[in-house]
């Protein structure tokens, strides 16, 4: 009788180490990330009490973003992957660095944050192309898809224990310390992302088979081409794009924490982990039983939901219906997360990996970052709570469109083989 045919697992992803050291420093990089938001996010809404502030941090972070995304991936189709990675982690310790100096001097203008915020969203411009076209170099194509579903799952992990951490920390350096607790966060995260350097160091380099010679115009717009082509892959970062811009609640959450909810900076790292743990959850089903059918209506059903919860959180007064609401919209969110990677990844040939990914950085910088600022903006017009209502009222209506214009996306059933 034959032996059963082995399905690879998530145990099988342990056996490579330059994936599992990747991982591992994205799980802490992003948790000084998430520390970081906490901490500016508070201190920026308590120096001036403006939501439009909270909104220009977004915009502070995109604007070189997406300046510098395009020619980010063309770097990460033409150099060592590892190395532009590294060198993106050396800049947002920059970004820590800048905000500890704000915080000693004690100053009460607030535009050294939003150049520490560039000089993150700068390093993220070159991480975020190389970071998402490497894991497919790192471990074997089948077993690829749980590679994604374990690296959200970190993500998330880190997603849910950063914001916590970074609250606690903020609380504790303000009463315990008797000191400013922006700076204990800021200054823990500096160390984060050292360690975080050294990690990547110990990955491999990974290499694109990209052309020599020196980079051009028509490179950077290559990935663009190639998105406009593949309807599905416009479809799916797209769809992110627009439903995100309008469900972008969570840069109002010190406004949430502070004068709604009143939980304190405790309270605000608690409602930024609450989509991390939903995702997080999520994602590990996701590891453990990826999506292999209906791809199509999994991510629309996905987005769907993020919008639905969005609303729920808006007019919510209660801190635990707002967790409740803020879990499920990290599970819808992972969703359509993971469906969009596995897509743009498998489609796409490796010479080009990098400038793909770039398209889609530049598509979820936007989503995120300009849902940030659009957040700010409406929230001074409006209010915080209507804001945040007709941003998920919004997404649902951007589902609705796009159920009509992307059929090919609604249809998708099973992901393509990856090109050879």
């Amino acid at each position: 009788m034959p032996l059963p045919e082995h399905r690879p697992g998530v145990r099988d992803l342990l056996r490579y180490r330059d994936f599992t050291r990747y991982a591992a420093s994205r799980f802490l990089a992003t948790i000084a990330w998430q520390m970081l938001g906490v901490a500016v996010g508070w201190q920026v809404y308590a120096i001036t009490r403006d939501p439009l502030d909270l909104g220009l941090i977004g915009l502070a972070q995109f604007l070189p973003f997406l300046t510098l995304v395009l020619p980010g991936g063309a770097v990460a189709d033409r150099t060592d992957r590892r190395m532009v990675i590294v060198c993106a982690y050396v800049i947002e310790g920059l970004c820590a660095a800048v905000l500890i100096a704000f915080t000693i001097s004690g100053t009460k203008e607030i535009w050294p944050v939003f150049l520490a915020m560039a000089l993150f969203g700068a390093g993220r411009a070159f991480w975020m192309p190389a970071g998402q076209a490497m894991i497919v170099n790192l471990v074997p194509t089948e077993i690829f898809p749980r590679a994604v579903g374990l690296n959200s799952t970190l993500f998330q992990s880190a997603v849910i224990a950063g914001p916590a951490v970074g609250g606690v920390l903020y609380a504790f350096g303000e009463t315990v310390l008797d000191h400013d607790g922006a700076l204990l966060v800021y200054s823990v995260a500096l160390g984060l992302l050292v360690a975080v350097v050294v990690l990547m160091l110990g990955v491999r380099p990974v290499r694109a088979p990209a052309p020599t010679g020196s980079i051009t115009v028509h490179e950077f717009f290559e990935g663009l081409r190639f998105v406009w082509n593949r309807k599905p892959v416009l479809g799916a970062i797209s769809l992110d794009l627009f439903a995100v811009l309008f469900g972008g609640a969570t840069a109002l959450l010190p406004i949430f924490a502070a004068d709604i909810l009143h939980v304190g900076p405790v309270g605000l790292g608690a409602l930024r982990s609450a989509p991390g743990i939903g995702a997080a959850c999520m994602g590990a089903v996701l590891a453990i039983r990826p999506i292999e059918r209906h791809a199509g209506r999994w991510m629309f059903g996905g987005v769907a939901l993020f919008g639905v919860a969005t609303i729920v959180f808006g007019l919510s007064t209660s801190f635990w219906l707002s967790m409740a609401a803020l879990f499920l919209l990290g599970v819808g969110d992972v969703t359509s997360v993971v469906i969009r990677h596995l897509l743009v990844q498998l489609e796409t040939p490796d010479a080009i990996r990098g400038r793909v990914s770039a398209v889609n950085a530049m598509f979820i910088g936007a989503s995120n970052e300009l849902g940030e600022f659009e957040s700010g903006v409406t929230a001074r017009w409006w209010g915080a709570v209507p804001a945040v209502v007709v941003g998920g009222i919004g997404c649902l209506v951007v589902v609705g469109v796009y159920l009509a214009l992307f059929p090919s996306l609604r249809k998708l059933d099973r992901f393509p083989k990856p090109p050879g």
